[in-house]
């Protein structure tokens, strides 16, 4: 809705338009379209079951669920909370909620400090009212739904993503930005972050396929037919990053959990009871560690590679030389890190109680060791980089 009206010509935005009102339906429509979509899908999904699947209300609830786990709520199961965010869901919302944003003030530019504080509170009014709505509804007594985490994560996402969304395209971001080298260490940070869940998220996948015959005969004991095969793939595809962060606690060194029994490090494998989802298939069958993980020790370091690249390449001609670069680098590696951790730290979560209440890699440690590795690749990538570019 806000994209297709950013579009109208000049004159048809008139000051008529509301400025909270349009923030209010450009969140309804943001959190409708992901709702509409996730509930189309599993019930596209359940008429493949030749028993006939949930009903059209059934998945409708399941999809309020699985939109509110996405924002980090929480399921009270009767194993135990369930708190882990699938996070390709997540991303989704938060593009929508930015790109909003952004449309809105396109259309009501300029907007200033005020106006964007009004917007980003319109909108997360409007979610959060949705969310206590759909968490009222969807509660059930076999799934009860956490409030006060529920409501705290669904503000975080509005916050958040709108706020960056209309700050970014009003100019904000970048006043903010273009002082000295902030530019170029930005670029840096966000390029290295990108080829490391790149190729935490390639590890991931070699070790399913070594495992493919694991993965199926998963499946199949899960049962549901055709049904039961493209749910649990659609699953693995939504948790696939969440999977990508576990490695990136793996290539950094600390390892990764799933529960207390089962732990995976380049120190060795420990193998216990887990979930029946498939996508665990991608663990070690053995306690040997697998040379995968050893292999993906060189993520940290081809991460800072490519940001210390970055960060030489982007630097201005006033901005100093190899030095400055190479200290920029350093600074890059450790955001590069604290982004890591945090990255980590979203992505993991419980499983329910017990043995199962700690699931992904540690995010403290995993920051510290990712700083720490790519710190070093970034100052020397950044170093020789702006040699070369100043000839």
């Amino acid at each position: 809705m806000v994209a297709v009206l950013s579009r109208l010509p000049q004159g048809s935005r008139t000051g008529r338009l509301s400025l909270l009102g349009l923030a209010a339906a450009a969140s309804l429509a943001v959190s409708a379209a992901a709702l509409i979509g996730l509930g189309l899908a599993l019930v596209v999904v359940e008429t493949l079951d030749p028993d006939g699947g949930r009903s059209v209300g059934a998945s409708a609830v399941l999809a309020a669920r699985l939109w509110l786990l996405a924002q980090g709520g929480e399921l009270r199961l009767p194993s135990g909370p369930l708190v882990l965010a699938p996070l390709l869901l997540t991303l989704g919302l938060a593009w929508g909620f930015a790109q909003a944003g952004r449309g809105i003030a396109r259309l009501r530019a300029p907007i200033g400090g005020a106006d964007l504080a009004r917007t980003v509170a319109a909108v997360t009014g409007v979610h959060l009212l949705l969310t206590v709505g759909l968490a009222l509804a969807s509660d059930a007594p076999e799934a009860r739904v956490g409030l006060l985490r529920t409501v705290v994560g669904a503000t975080v996402v509005a916050v958040t993503a709108t706020g960056w969304g209309l700050a970014r395209e009003s100019g904000l971001v970048a006043e903010v930005l273009d002082r000295g080298t902030a530019p170029a260490v930005a670029r840096g940070v966000y390029a290295g972050l990108l080829t490391a869940v790149a190729l935490c998220t390639l590890v991931v996948a070699v070790a399913l396929v070594s495992d493919a015959s694991g993965y199926a005969a998963l499946s199949r004991s899960l049962g549901g037919a055709g049904a039961g095969a493209v749910g649990l793939a659609g699953l693995a595809v939504l948790l696939m990053p969440n999977a990508a962060a576990a490695v990136l606690g793996l290539a950094a060194g600390p390892g990764f959990h799933v529960g207390s029994g089962t732990s995976v490090s380049v120190h060795g494998v420990t193998l216990d009871a887990v979930p029946a989802l498939p996508l665990l298939a991608a663990l070690p069958d053995t306690q040997a560690v697998p040379l995968v993980a050893f292999v993906s020790q060189l993520i940290p370091v081809l991460a800072g590679l490519v940001a210390g690249t970055t960060v030489g390449r982007w630097m201005r001609d006033h901005d100093g030389g190899s030095v400055v670069a190479g200290l920029n680098g350093i600074l890059t590696g450790v955001l590069l890190g604290l982004a890591g951790g945090l990255l980590v730290w979203v992505a993991g979560g419980s499983l329910g109680d017990g043995a199962l209440a700690e699931v992904g890699a540690p995010p403290i440690a995993t920051a510290i060791a990712i700083a720490a590795q790519s710190g070093i690749a970034a100052a020397v990538a950044a170093a020789v980089s702006r040699w070369r570019a100043l000839g």
